[in-house]
């Protein structure tokens, strides 16, 4: 089964690299239409998230005074806050475009014939160019403003991936649910606004009651979150021993997602 499932993951690897123009043909179309018609452009993805990065910092730091606990820093809170909401943000985006994948891609699908794996890569990259451009505008103010972690910083690399391969695998297994069953889709999006607040992206995991503080501590998004906040709040090296339970999750709903999808092909491109 593993051997399979390893000969498996090579043909998807080689097909994904075949299409490598049509995944980035797309990539780039998706972009320019983003910003179609607009007189600035590209720029947007620029003044949109330095937008909201400049209100956090002032707001929280300098009109609210607000702070974490044990650091002494005026900026502290803010850099949480930025930390939290912009890798939620990657996941959000990854699994809410992943679950509609193939319905908002059904005339593709139908007409042509391609590698469908290609279709969460597209999702993917779209969502990572994004995330880089916000994320490097974030990094810039850290460096500005003295609050850069230094060597550090190269954790974020893998915490990273690993947020990835989580986020691409359950979003592909509602993807495919949610060809068949279309509730699965509006379940989810309700599902995503309990989720984040169940995960300490606005808080800290200390402040919440003892009897709860387990719990949170399942959710897989709370070591993730966490490891860039540690990363970029404190400086420190994540714990790689907290992020193997939503490494090894991600692998499964991998695994699990590209075999549903195999398996109901043929049908989901009825249901289209």
């Amino acid at each position: 089964m593993v051997a399979s499932a390893v000969a498996g993951g090579v043909g998807m690897l080689r097909a994904v690299w075949g299409y490598r123009g049509f995944i980035w043909g797309s990539v780039k179309r998706e972009f320019q239409s983003r910003y179609r018609n607009s007189m600035l452009g590209a720029a947007w993805t620029v003044l949109n998230p330095l937008a909201m990065i400049v209100v956090y910092t002032v707001i929280f730091s300098q009109v609210m005074k607000a702070k974490l606990p044990g650091v002494d820093n005026d900026f502290a809170y803010s850099i949480y806050l930025c930390a939290g909401v912009l890798s939620w943000g990657l996941f959000a985006e990854i699994t809410g475009r992943a679950q509609n994948v193939f319905l908002e891609h059904a005339n593709l699908i139908k007409k042509i014939n391609f590698p469908r794996i290609c279709l969460p890569v597209i999702v993917v990259l779209n969502a990572s160019m994004n995330f880089a451009i916000i994320f490097g505008l974030f990094l810039a103010f850290l460096v500005l403003s003295g609050n850069f972690p230094g060597m550090n910083a190269l954790a974020l690399i893998p915490v990273l991936a690993i947020q990835i391969v989580f986020s691409i695998g359950l979003g592909i297994v509602i993807g495919v649910l949610n060809v068949f069953f279309r509730d699965v889709g509006q379940f989810f999006a309700v599902l995503l606004q309990f989720w984040f607040w169940f995960t300490p992206v606005v808080y800290t995991a200390a402040i919440l009651p003892k009897a709860v503080q387990p719990f949170v501590a399942m959710n897989p998004m709370t070591p993730l979150i966490g490891a860039y906040q540690d990363i970029l709040v404190h400086g420190l090296w994540p714990n790689w021993d907290s992020l193997l339970f939503p490494l090894l999750t991600g692998l499964v709903l991998c695994v699990f997602g590209m075999r549903l999808f195999r398996k109901r092909a043929g049908e989901i491109v009825d249901e289209l």
